[in-house]
């Protein structure tokens, strides 16, 4: 990991300070980019979302798909995982701790707001970051790679209508309009550019020239997370005064819900005897959000002033630390694998 992504926690937190202040202090500022939308998306986030996204799906490799009978069992386990159990799971929970456990803290209108941005983390599977947590672990870099490109290609489908039935079973409404055009423009349009620039720079057949590319981008993908950061605590600097235990009660479900998909994923691979090299990964791969997604699909849908929108930056505020603790937990138990 370099120097961002190992400190990733740290950078966020203190763009969530900054954003806190800027917000308290230049009120219009911010008034002035809120307005600055066109059919509910707000364009200043969305060019911060996009650099975000972009480098990620050109590291998505569709010619790997060949391989997707490889390893059987470890596609299983994230498959259901991420698409069968992981939504559910985290829409339960919050509901549970928002309409029940948390009730007395926040209000009915906000309280849905911020089971809306878990929902949308919890269908969101991972598709940068995974590669860091699967070499961390000395994973299966090709069933990895396999995993993302079948989780991309899933989702450009599933993403849209699993978000609206979890959100329509929270009775939360949501516009479908709105809902598919976010799809289109944070996932089929980054996917299809991605795409595109892979099959430019790989024409010799290697992979060096994509390499170089990505690493090139990808301090402008770290500053484009950060700088939405930013931008989100500004919208929500008075909210988050008013109401400062706010950070503290979204965290809960969001630990509850990543400790616990891990185990489950993790404990299913060991029952089934999956290698160590593909168990730790799919496991990691299955406790990992799309952040960047569900943070821009909440904007869009809920506004840069909600608490969806909120709940999606506290996501990316716990992702680190909890990814890093499960990464010592599965190398520490490695030896109990073949």
């Amino acid at each position: 990991m370099g120097l961002f992504e190992r400190y990733l926690s740290l950078w966020v937190a203190l763009c969530i300070a900054a954003g806190m202040v800027a917000g308290v202090a230049s009120p219009g500022a911010f008034a002035a980019i809120a307005a600055f939308e066109y059919a509910n998306v707000n364009l200043v986030v969305a060019v911060f979302i996009w650099v975000m996204i972009y480098p990620m799906m050109v590291n998505v490799d569709f010619a790997s798909l060949r391989d997707v009978g490889a390893k059987p069992k470890g596609l299983c386990i994230t498959l259901v995982v991420n698409w069968i159990i992981k939504p559910f799971t985290m829409a339960a929970l919050g509901v549970f701790f928002f309409e029940y456990v948390f009730a007395g803290f926040v209000d009915p209108q906000t309280a849905q707001e911020y089971i809306a941005g878990m929902i949308l983390l919890g269908v969101a599977p991972c598709t940068a970051m995974v590669f860091v947590w699967s070499q961390l672990v000395r994973g299966d870099a090709n069933y990895t790679l396999v995993q993302v490109s079948i989780n991309d290609l899933i989702m450009v489908f599933a993403f849209a209508p699993l978000a609206a039935l979890l959100l329509g079973v929270t009775n939360i409404v949501v516009p479908w309009n709105t809902l598919l055009l976010s799809v289109v423009l944070y996932v089929v349009v980054p996917l299809v550019a991605g795409f595109i620039t892979r099959r430019a720079l790989d024409g010799a057949g290697s992979d060096e020239r994509i390499s170089q590319f990505t690493a090139r981008l990808k301090p402008f993908s770290i500053l484009g997370l950060l700088a939405t950061v930013v931008l989100l605590f500004g919208f929500q600097a008075q909210t988050i005064l008013d109401k400062p235990l706010v950070i503290a009660l979204i965290a809960v479900p969001l630990l509850i819900q990543s400790y616990g998909i891990f185990f489950i994923a993790y404990g299913w691979a060991y029952l089934w005897r999956v290698p160590f090299t593909t168990a730790a990964p799919a496991a990691l791969i299955g406790t990992s959000n799309f952040f960047e997604l569900a943070v821009a699909v909440s904007i869009s849908l809920f506004g840069l002033h909600s608490g969806a929108a909120l709940a999606t930056v506290v996501g990316v505020l716990v992702e680190v630390p909890v990814m890093l603790s499960l990464v010592a937990l599965a190398n520490g138990t490695r030896r109990h694998f073949t």
